[in-house]
């Protein structure tokens, strides 16, 4: 049986991607095959549908979440395309139908031959901040990742003006997917306030990991640059990667992209993700979500709603954790990040928490890749570990 006949990649009810699961573990005659299979992905169909698209994803409650999508006209399936998340503004109004008009300049201006586009929709009881979307877009995500040859490590989120709001959001809150965020006239200090939402705490340490392109207007009469130069302020003592663009004179629009567009595509080509860093950090006020980055997921908090952070290092199979007001945490490991052979040493807050060999399993390495969908991101084992066991 070869891999590739195994729908794996495709599947999409429960049932299915047991099936597959078990299909792939009893043809792969080694662990490290069943990596490889997966590593390497799906044959992509040349006859997927190019151009514009629009689509739907129905959530599990029956909401209907309405996206429209553009893949290039030259799309080949045997490479891979980055893909940019748009997402607009004027989120308060209600749920959109068919149609597609919530890009309202329409989408011929997004349209590009390098790039699969995505625009999805907000409605005033979908805020991009709110937790419906937070499932919403990376399910998007997912879904087209089974059908179009999509690079998992250039996934870029921009936003005007609410939308730009929304980018912020999934930067403080939940940015695996993302390689770079590129929040337009939009200001952090939204989602903070319990007006316009959950009212969310907001740690600088979790924007450390990924780039933002920031761009507010001097004049702009809700976002101007006064509004937001300390929160810029905070990034440049905190060492955050950033660009800050002050357009002067500039109000609550766009204008000024044509001019911006060739700097803006040069931060993209510099900023791809790496899903391995050597360095991690990560806080959290939730363990049941909001609680990962990357190859690190915070599993319980010492005070569930109380921040707690976590600080890593690694060094080949060596871990350096500190953990403050953590409980319990789980690393993703890859056999490209580390030595299964040799063993594993975690220490946390200066005390060995844990010493010795991991097994790598088929079924970790399946059920992440369910989850992820990203050829990229691949973990052979699940390391589960109690800071005082």
């Amino acid at each position: 049986m070869r891999s590739s006949s195994i729908p794996f990649w495709t599947a999409n009810s429960e049932a299915a991607i047991e099936s597959s699961k078990s299909e792939l573990i009893a043809a792969a005659s080694t662990i490290s095959e069943l990596y490889r299979w997966l590593k390497t992905g799906p044959a992509y169909a040349q006859s997927a549908a190019v151009g514009q698209q629009e689509s739907v994803r129905i959530g599990v409650d029956g909401t209907r979440y309405p996206f429209v999508y553009l893949i290039p006209e030259t799309y080949d399936s045997t490479r891979s395309y980055p893909v940019e998340f748009m997402l607009h503004g004027g989120v308060s109004r209600p749920q959109w139908g068919p149609g597609g008009e919530w890009w309202r300049r329409g989408y011929d201006s997004l349209k590009q031959e390098d790039r699969i586009v995505v625009v999805p929709a907000a409605w005033n009881t979908a805020f991009w901040w709110y937790e419906n979307q937070a499932d919403n877009l990376p399910l998007i995500l997912r879904e087209l990742k089974q059908t179009y040859n999509i690079d998992d490590n250039r996934v870029t989120l921009t936003g005007v003006s609410d939308g730009g709001t929304g980018a912020y959001f999934f930067a403080f809150k939940q940015s695996t997917e993302w390689a770079a965020f590129l929040p337009y006239i939009g200001h952090p200090g939204v989602l903070r306030n319990p007006q316009s939402g959950p009212g969310y705490k907001l740690y600088f340490e979790n924007l450390m990991s990924r780039p933002l392109y920031i761009v507010n207007g001097e004049n702009d009469p809700l976002y101007p640059v006064s509004s937001i130069e300390p929160f810029i302020n905070i990034l440049q003592e905190a060492n955050i990667e950033h660009v800050f663009r002050a357009i002067e004179g500039g109000g609550h629009n766009t204008n000024w992209l044509p001019e911006e567009q060739p700097m803006i595509e040069q931060f993209k080509l510099d900023n791809p993700r790496d899903p391995f860093p050597t360095e991690l950090r990560w806080v959290t006020d939730r363990s049941d979500r909001y609680n990962r980055n990357l190859w690190m997921r915070i599993e319980e908090l010492a005070i569930e709603g109380q921040p707690g952070l976590m600080s890593i290092t690694q060094e080949g199979n060596s871990f350096t954790v500190t953990a403050e007001s953590v409980d319990a945490f789980t690393l993703l490991l890859n056999p490209e990040q580390i030595d299964f052979s040799e063993e594993v040493r975690v220490v946390v807050n200066g005390r060995p928490l844990f010493i010795g060999q991991v097994a790598e399993d088929m079924n970790t390495l399946l059920d992440w890749a369910v989850r992820d969908r990203d050829r990229t991101m691949l973990y052979t084992a699940a390391l589960s570990l109690r800071v005082n066991p």
